[in-house]
């Protein structure tokens, strides 16, 4: 029998920290989610709320922002590699955490990196990622609508039809997943995965060479087809 993981649970100092707002922010998104759709908590400590972090990233991340609307990034040679941090920046955000936030709570929602480089040393280890101008401008004129309403009326285009026959050792793709486990969109079986509902996908089997997407076997995404929350759909 899987356990269930628990979510990671944050505080409004911790969120508004991330968000680039203040934790009175925060509250007050919080005493509107009635009209926006914030998170409910999920928990107290003492006094303070506690939500689920995975939660309240993707209602960030999904959030109407008319200042990112009205943004222009700076002019920029396309080919011009950017880190998570200048590419946070770049399209107009004020947490240069931002991407990285992206890439590590919602993988699927976010470009892969166009580029990936190994760095440190064996003992301590480090992966810098990178990101063509192109790319990010690319993802700003086609990244998913913002809020509820827009994202009801946003259509995913369909995922691929993936015989589960085929050969067990073959390294399948997060769009190739996601239709294997009966997921409607690509984004969801992403969201499903960074909240944790996917234990046997946490781990993969290979990474590309370029840009470092995942791969797993297709035996692997079978057999978290096979178990209980494997049959969720999303």
């Amino acid at each position: 029998m899987t356990s269930r993981r628990e979510p990671r649970l944050a505080d409004a100092a911790e969120i508004a920290a991330e968000q680039g707002l203040t934790p009175a922010r925060i509250s007050s998104l919080y005493i509107d989610r009635a009209e926006n759709g914030f998170p409910d908590i999920a928990g107290m400590r003492g006094r303070a709320r506690l939500w689920d972090h995975a939660k309240v990233s993707e209602w960030f991340a999904n959030r109407p922002q008319a200042r990112l609307r009205d943004h222009t990034p700076p002019d920029r040679d396309p080919q011009d590699l950017l880190n998570a941090a200048d590419a946070s920046r770049f399209l107009g955000y004020k947490n240069p955490n931002q991407v990285t936030t992206f890439v590590r709570e919602h993988p699927g929602y976010f470009p892969d990196p166009d580029l990936v480089e190994e760095l440190g040393t064996a003992e301590s280890p480090y992966r810098r990622q990178m990101w063509r101008v192109q790319t990010l401008l690319d993802w700003m004129a086609t990244r998913p609508g913002r809020g509820k309403h827009a994202s009801a009326k946003r259509t995913a285009p369909a995922l691929p039809h993936v015989r589960a026959d085929g050969d067990p050792d073959e390294l399948l793709g997060a769009t190739q997943a996601a239709a294997l486990l009966g997921f409607k969109s690509v984004n969801s079986f992403s969201s499903s995965l960074s909240q944790g509902n996917l234990p046997l996908l946490k781990t993969h089997d290979a990474l590309t060479e370029k840009g470092g997407r995942r791969r797993w076997t297709r035996r692997r995404i079978l057999e978290q087809a096979a178990q209980p929350r494997g049959r969720n759909r999303r």
